[in-house]
C-alpha cells in the first residue's frame, strides 16, 4: 500500500490507515466494471437475440459480474469468453462484433443464429471460435484479417453464399498456428486453396460436402501433423491423383469418398502407422489394393467399394462389417483368393500402363476374352482361355510394356504401334516360345532390343532412341528408312528399305516380293476389314436407345450408371403361364418380340414384370393408393422387387405428370436414404414403376399400427436412428445433390424401413425444382397430405425447402408422441398434433407426459428427447425464414446418435451410393411391403397463438390429396 498511502505521521496512523483500506476498496470497485465497449457489443447482441430470456442474467447489472456466460479477465474489465453453446439463441450477431478486442473463445455450438457473419478482423486475441451449425448466410471479405492467434475455427453446416459459392481468403494464413479447421457443408467453391498446405501445425481438415473442384494440392504434402482429413462428397468434382496424402503421416482419418479421385491407391497409404478409418469408395480409383492395408495394425475401417479396383480381394485382419469392396472389378468373388496368372499377368501389364480408362472401364477384372463386353478389348484367347494375342495398337497408350507379358505362355503377337509407350522392350519376353509376332512401331522406346529368334517378326522402326541407353532429350534425326533399317536384326522396317521396295515381314530376307510377304499381307488386310467392320456393328448396337428379345421370356437389365451395352444382363423366366403369354399385348410396330423401355439404363420388360408377379394377382399385393397397386415380384434367382402400377384411370393428364416426375427424379439421384427406382414399363395403357423392396414396411405402420400387426415397439434409439436417416435424405434432395428438389410430401407413409430398420425417403411424384435461395419459392398448386402442409404453403401455395422442414418437424413430434398428425378420435383442442404438441414444450413435466408411452424415458434417454423436442418445435415455427435448413437438422441428430450408437452412424458425409453395380441392384431390390396401406391423417401447425390458420381438410375431400385432386 505505500504507493497508496505514504504516512509520516505516527500519531495518525490508524486513520490514515482506514482511509487507505477505503481508497484500496473503491479503486477495486472501479476496476471490476466492463470495459464500456464490450458492454456495448454485448448489449447490442441481447437486442439482436429473438429469444433474449435464454440468456440468463444479462441486461442487468455489469456483465462480467451478473451474465452468466460471460467469463472475464481476472480484473473484471474485458471479456475474453463467450460459452453460449446449447443455448437455442435465435437471431442475429451485431455488426459490432469485433469490437471484442480481448476476445479470445466464442463457442456457438447448439443454437440456431442466422443472416450474415459479422466481420472478426481485429480480434488478434481470438484462439477459439466454434460458429458450426448456425444459419449464417454470408461471410464478409475480411472476417478472416488480423486473427493472428486463431487455432480452432469450426465454421460447418452453414449455408453461406448458398447459391454462388464462395473461396476462403488468403487472410486466414495470418493464423499460422491453427490446429483444427471445419468447413464442411459451407458452399466453398473452386480449387482447394494451395494456402492451405502453409498450416503445418493442422491436426484437423474437414472441408467435406462442399464444391471444391480440381485435385488436392501439392501443398498438403506439408501437413505431416494432420491427423484428421474429410474431403469427401465434394460435388463428385474433385479428381486427380491421391498420392499426395502418404506424406501425412500422422492420419488418423481418411475420408476422400464420392469425388472422382482416380489413379491407383498407393501402397504408402495402408503403410501409415496410425491410420484407422479409411474412406475411398465412390471414386475412380483403379489398381491393386496395396497389400500394406493387409499387414496394418491401426486398421479398423476401410471403405473401397464403387471404385475400378483389380485383382484379388484383400484379406483384412478387420470385419466383415467394417470392410466394404462391392462394385469393384475385382477378379474373385471371395475374400484372399488369387487371380489366375493369366490375368494377374493382364493387370501387371495394365498397371505398366498406368491402368489406361479406355480399357479397364469397360472390363470386369475377370474375363480376358469372349464375345461378352466385360471381355478386356485387344485380348483374344484360344479354346482353353489362354491368352494368344494382344492388339492394342493407336490407343493413346502411355507407360511401359510390362514384363509380366512373359508370363502368357501362349502369346503368339503383340501388338502395340502407335502410342506413347516408353521404356526398353523387356527381356523376358524372350522366353514365349510361342510368340511369333512384335509390333511396337511409333513409340518413343529405347534400350537394347531383346535378341528374339528368327521365328519372331519385329518392327521397331519410328522409335528414334531405341538402341540407345537413354531417351535423347532432343529431336532424333535417326528415324529415317536407312537409319530404321541399320537398327534392325530379323526386324521389318516400316518405311521404304534401300532398294527401294516394299517392307516385308519375312525375317533374314532381302526379297520384299517373297510370296510369304504377299500372304501375310493379304492376311492382315482381311483381318483390318474384319475389325472395322465388327467395330461398325458395335457401334450401330450402342447407338440403340430401344433393344428387342427375341424370346418372349427373355429381359435385359443393365445397371444404374452403366453407359455399356456390355453391362447388359440377360435374365430368363421359366415355366410361363401360356394364358399370361398369351394376354400380353405388342405395341413395337407389329413386331412379335417385346419392346424394352429404359428408366436410367435399366430395362425392364412388361413380360418379366408380368410373369414375376404372377400376372398382378391380388396374392401379391402388398398395397394399394391413389396412384395405384404395389405387388411384389420374386425373380427366378429369389431377389424380390416391388412393381407399382398406375391405375387405368391415371394414365393421362397429370397422372401421368407424376409418372414422368418420379422418373425423372430418381433417375437423377441415388442415395443411400431414398429409394431407388429400378426401371420403369411403358406399354399400351400400361404404366409401371419398379423399386428395390423393403422388407419392414412403413414408419406409419410401425409408429401407428404396430399392436394390430402384432410388431415390436420402436425403442427411442430406433427412432433416432431412422429421423436421422429421413434427415439424411432430405438434407440430399436440398441442396447435396447435382440440383435441389422439395419434396412437398414428407410423412410415414413415405418413409420405407429395410433390414435394421435403416429408412429411406418414398414417393417423388409431387417433388419440384428448388429456387436458388431460400428467400424464394415455387409457386404451385396445393398438393400433399394434410397435417404436413406448412403454414405458408397451404395459404398461398408458395413452396420453398422450409415446407419439407416444416413436414419433417412434423414427423419428428409424431416419433416422440406415437400421435398422428391429424387425429379426429381426439378432442378438437388435441386434434392438431402441432399445436397441441407445441403447448407443451415451455413445461418439461407436460412435455414427458405427451411422450410416447412405449417410449423408455429414463436418465439416458430424457436429455435427448428434450432437445429433439426443441428440434421439432424449431421445424415448424410459423415463420418459414426462422426453421432451421436440413444440414443443421443432420447435425444436431447425429450428435445425439453417436453417444448411444457410434460405429453406425459415423456418416457425417458418408455418403452416399450414387454408382451401383448390376450385382449390387440385384441383391438390394427392395420396398416397403405396407406402401401407402394406410394414409396417415395429419394436420399442419404453428405457433401456439395462431391456430386459426392452421390448414383443415375440407368435409368430404379425401385425406391424402395430388395433383389428381388437389391442385
Amino acid at each position: 500500500m505505500p504507493s497508496l498511502c505514504p504516512c509520516p505521521w505516527q500519531n495518525t496512523f490508524p486513520l490514515v490507515l482506514s482511509l487507505c483500506f477505503f481508497l484500496h476498496f473503491c479503486s477495486m470497485k472501479v476496476i471490476s466494471v466492463t470495459d464500456p465497449t464490450d458492454k456495448l457489443v454485448l448489449q447490442s447482441f441481447l437486442e439482436s437475440v429473438t429469444n433474449p430470456t435464454k440468456l440468463s442474467g444479462w441486461g442487468n447489472g455489469d456483465p462480467c459480474e451478473g451474465w452468466e456466460n460471460v467469463i472475464c479477465t481476472g480484473t473484471g474489465t474485458r471479456v475474453t469468453q463467450l460459452q453460449l453453446k446449447g443455448l437455442g439463441l435465435e437471431g442475429r450477431l451485431p455488426a459490432n462484433f469485433n469490437q471484442l478486442s480481448s476476445l479470445e473463445q466464442i463457442a456457438l455450438q447448439g443454437n440456431f443464429l442466422s443472416g450474415p457473419l459479422p466481420s472478426f478482423s481485429g480480434l488478434s486475441m481470438l484462439t477459439t471460435a466454434y460458429l458450426g451449425s448456425q444459419n449464417f448466410n454470408s461471410i464478409p471479405s475480411d472476417f478472416f484479417k488480423g486473427l493472428k492467434s486463431l487455432q480452432i475455427l469450426t465454421l460447418e453446416h452453414n449455408p453461406i453464399n448458398s447459391s454462388e459459392g464462395w473461396s476462403i481468403p488468403a487472410d486466414i494464413t495470418e493464423a499460422s498456428g491453427l490446429t483444427t479447421l471445419v468447413l464442411s457443408n459451407t458452399s466453398l467453391s473452386g480449387p482447394i486453396p494451395e494456402f492451405f498446405g502453409s498450416f503445418t501445425n493442422l491436426n484437423e481438415l474437414r472441408i467435406s460436402y462442399n464444391r471444391f473442384v480440381g485435385g488436392i494440392p501439392s501443398s498438403f504434402r506439408n501437413l505431416s501433423q494432420l491427423s484428421i482429413f474429410k474431403l469427401n462428397n465434394n460435388a463428385a468434382s474433385l479428381s486427380g491423383p491421391i498420392d499426395v496424402v502418404v506424406s501425412m503421416a500422422s492420419l488418423k482419418v481418411l475420408w476422400l469418398h464420392v469425388n472422382q479421385f482416380s489413379g491407383p491407391i498407393p501402397s504408402g497409404v495402408g503403410s501409415l502407422l496410425s491410420l484407422e478409418d479409411c474412406r475411398l469408395n465412390d471414386n475412380q480409383l483403379v489398381g491393386i489394393v496395396p497389400a500394406t492395408f493387409s499387414t496394418s495394425e491401426s486398421l479398423k475401417t476401410l471403405y473401397l467399394q464403387g471404385n475400378q479396383l483389380l485383382g484379388p480381394i484383400p484379406k483384412l485382419s478387420i470385419g466383415n462389417d467394417n470392410f466394404t469392396y462391392d462394385g469393384n472389378k475385382f477378379c474373385q468373388s471371395e475374400v484372399g483368393v488369387a487371380c489366375t496368372p493369366e490375368v494377374s499377368s493382364i493387370i501387371s501389364f495394365l498397371g505398366d500402363l498406368n491402368y489406361p480408362s479406355s480399357l479397364v472401364t469397360s472390363w470386369d477384372g475377370q474375363t480376358l476374352c469372349g464375345s461378352t463386353r466385360q471381355a478386356l478389348r485387344g485380348v483374344t484367347c484360344d479354346a482353353n482361355g489362354m491368352v494368344i494375342s494382344i492388339n492394342l495398337a493407336n490407343n493413346q497408350l502411355s507407360g511401359l510394356i510390362s514384363p509380366a507379358l512373359a508370363n502368357l505362355s501362349s502369346l503368339t503377337a503383340l501388338i502395340l504401334n502407335d502410342n506413347n509407350l516408353t521404356g526398353t522392350i523387356p527381356e523376358s519376353l524372350t522366353t514365349l516360345k510361342f510368340l511369333r509376332k512384335i509390333d511396337v512401331r511409333n513409340n518413343n522406346l529405347y534400350g537394347p532390343v531383346p535378341s528374339f529368334g528368327t521365328q519372331v517378326l519385329v518392327n521397331i522402326s519410328g522409335n528414334p532412341n531405341i538402341g540407345e541407353t537413354a531417351p535423347d532429350p532432343s529431336p532424333s534425326q535417326e528415324n529415317s528408312p536407312n537409319s530404321s533399317n541399320d537398327q534392325t536384326r530379323n526386324i521389318v522396317p516400316s518405311s521404304n528399305s534401300s532398294s527401294g521396295s516394299s517392307p516385308s515381314d519375312t525375317p533374314a530376307s532381302k526379297n520384299s516380293s517373297s510370296p510369304l510377304a504377299a500372304i501375310v499381307s493379304a492376311v492382315i488386310a482381311v483381318l483390318v476389314v474384319a475389325v472395322i467392320a465388327i467395330a461398325f456393328v458395335f457401334y450401330k448396337r450402342r447407338k440403340r436407345k430401344f433393344f428387342r428379345v427375341q424370346s418372349p421370356n427373355t429381359a435385359l437389365l443393365r445397371a444404374p450408371g452403366s453407359g455399356d451395352e456390355g453391362d447388359i444382363v440377360k435374365v430368363t423366366v421359366n415355366k410361363i403361364d401360356p394364358s399370361i403369354e398369351n394376354g400380353i399385348h405388342h405395341t413395337c410396330n407389329g413386331a412379335q418380340n417385346m419392346q424394352l423401355f429404359e428408366a436410367g439404363n435399366l430395362l425392364i420388360s412388361i413380360q418379366l414384370l408380368r410373369s414375376v408377379t404372377n400376372d398382378f394377382s391380388q396374392e401379391n399385393v402388398l398395397g394399394e393408393g391413389g396412384f395405384g397397386v404395389v405387388y411384389k415380384g420374386e425373380l427366378e434367382d429369389g431377389t424380390v422387387i416391388a412393381v407399382k402400377r398406375m391405375l387405368s384411370s391415371m394414365v393421362s393428364g397429370k397422372g401421368l405428370q407424376e409418372f414422368q416426375s418420379e422418373i425423372a427424379v430418381l433417375t437423377k439421384l441415388r442415395h443411400r436414404h431414398l429409394v431407388a427406382l429400378l426401371g420403369y414399363c411403358m406399354e399400351g395403357n400400361e404404366r409401371l414403376l419398379v423399386y428395390e423392396y423393403m422388407p419392414l414396411g412403413t414408419l406409419s405402420q410401425h409408429l401407428f399400427d404396430w399392436r394390430k400387426l402384432e410388431l415390436s415397439p420402436l425403442s427411442w434409439e430406433r427412432r433416432l436412428s431412422i429421423a436421422l436417416d429421413v434427415a439424411r435424405g432430405v438434407e440430399y434432395l436440398h441442396g447435396l445433390a447435382h440440383e435441389s428438389f422439395i419434396h412437398r410430401d414428407l410423412k410415414p407413409s413415405n418413409i420405407l424401413l429395410g433390414d435394421g430398420f435403416r429408412a429411406k425417403v418414398s414417393d417423388f411424384g409431387l417433388v419440384k425444382h428448388a429456387p436458388k435461395g431460400d428467400k424464394h419459392s415455387v409457386e404451385t398448386r396445393l398438393a400433399g397430405t394434410f397435417g404436413y402442409l406448412a403454414p405458408e404453403y397451404a395459404v398461398t401455395g408458395r413452396v420453398t425447402t422450409k415446407s419439407d422442414v416444416f413436414s419433417f418437424g412434423v414427423i419428428l413430434m409424431e416419433l416422440l408422441t406415437g400421435r398422428k398428425a391429424l387425429d379426429e378420435s381426439q378432442p378438437e383442442e388435441s386434434m392438431h398434433l402441432v399445436t397441441w404438441f407445441r403447448r407443451r414444450l415451455g413445461n418439461e413435466g407436460t412435455l414427458f407426459e405427451s411422450i410416447d408411452s412405449a417410449i423408455a424415458v429414463n436418465d439416458g434417454t430424457s436429455q435427448s428427447i428434450l432437445v429433439v423436442a426443441e428440434l421439432a418445435g424449431h421445424c415448424t415455427v410459423r415463420e418459414a425464414y426462422n426453421r432451421p435448413d436440413m444440414g443443421h437438422v443432420v447435425n444436431v441428430l447425429a450428435g445425439l446418435v453417436e453417444q448411444w450408437k457410434p460405429s453406425d452412424v459415423a456418416e457425417e458425409e458418408e455418403g452416399i451410393d450414387m454408382h451401383m453395380t448390376l450385382p449390387q441392384v440385384l441383391k438390394k431390390w427392395q420396398i416397403s411391403e405396407g406402401l401407402s396401406m394406410s394414409s396417415d391423417l395429419m394436420s399442419a401447425g404453428t405457433s401456439v397463438t395462431s391456430v386459426s390458420s392452421l390448414p383443415s381438410r375440407p368435409s368430404g375431400l379425401a385425406q391424402t390429396f395430388t395433383s389428381m385432386d388437389g391442385r
